[in-house]
């Protein structure tokens, strides 16, 4: 095998795609394909189930992702040993991010690092909160953003931010008098509730705080399920139901007057948004720099 062959496999790894890596190697794809051709012929294991939508790893390729990842970092630490110029390479850090880092936290922190290291490059998978913690597990990302936390002991969570949970209604009379008037949680069990898909961070969080107030969720009247927060907050300012929402989607819509954000308690209800990495990622420099920035960015 060469690195060439590793550099495709961790690539379409990484894009889901032959196309795309071969666009971005500057390949034809029948070229592509024929390394990881190669590739699996020496291993005698094939490295990937290819769909009609996309293209996954099998258990194989899982396993030797890992190892090629490592094998191509070891080279670029080489090159760099030899000639110097460790701060003029490209580095390349691969990130899984559940929706609401990923879209309100994220861009600022990519910005930031990217003004120290000018240098880097990253590579975004937006999933849910599973998908982060299956990336982190699988070694498919390097670092990933979650808003909740699960029992992995293979992983670890770095939590950085304090992420405040609202109650988001229709901007109408009826709920107007309910965030003025009333602080007890009763009312929210007589609702229509749009939440979000299985395997959200936000639903698993809403969730714990629904049986806090001794609200059996499995008892609420579901109106739908989407898999993004802008489905939701557009189907609460209609009136289809309500939802609890990260602050940071909701507080553009509520101070337009399209929706009303109410605290689930006075002191506001909140949930971390963590870091997520394995154990070897101090190994990795690039993804170490980066902990280490959101960790400073951070700090209170």
């Amino acid at each position: 095998m060469n690195l060439k062959q590793l550099e495709a496999f961790v690539k379409i790894a990484n894009n889901n795609s032959f196309s795309r890596t071969a666009k971005e190697l500057y390949l034809t794809q029948p070229t592509v394909s024929a390394y990881i051709s190669s590739l699996e012929s020496e291993l005698g294991q094939k490295l990937f189930a290819r769909t009609t939508k996309e293209v996954e790893l099998t258990d194989a390729g899982k396993r030797i992702y890992l190892y090629a990842r490592e094998m191509l970092e070891l080279a670029d630490k080489i090159r760099t040993a030899f000639d110097g110029q460790e701060d003029e390479m490209k580095h390349q850090i691969v990130i899984s991010a559940s929706s609401i880092p990923g879209t309100y936290l994220l861009p600022g922190i990519l910005a930031g690092f990217s003004r120290m290291y000018p240098k880097t490059e990253f590579r975004v998978h937006e999933t849910d909160s599973l998908g982060v913690v299956r990336d982190i597990t699988e070694h498919r990302s390097d670092i990933g953003f979650t808003g909740t936390a699960s029992g992995d002991r293979n992983i670890t969570f770095l939590p950085f931010y304090e992420d405040e949970l609202v109650v988001v209604t229709p901007n109408t009379e009826k709920y107007r008098a309910r965030k003025d008037g009333q602080s007890d949680a009763d009312w929210l069990a007589g609702e229509s509730w749009i939440m979000r898909e299985e395997g959200s961070g936000t639903l698993r969080e809403t969730m714990k705080l629904l049986e806090s107030y001794g609200i059996p969720w499995e008892e609420l009247h579901v109106a739908a399920r989407f898999s993004q927060t802008g489905a939701i907050l557009l189907s609460v300012k209609e009136g289809a139901g309500i939802a609890v929402v990260s602050k940071l989607a909701a507080e553009a819509a509520a101070s337009r007057g399209e929706i009303l954000m109410i605290p689930l308690r006075a002191e506001g209800a909140y949930r971390p948004i963590s870091m997520v990495v394995g154990p070897g990622y101090s190994r990795n420099e690039s993804c170490r720099r980066l902990v280490q920035f959101v960790k400073e960015m951070y700090r209170k």
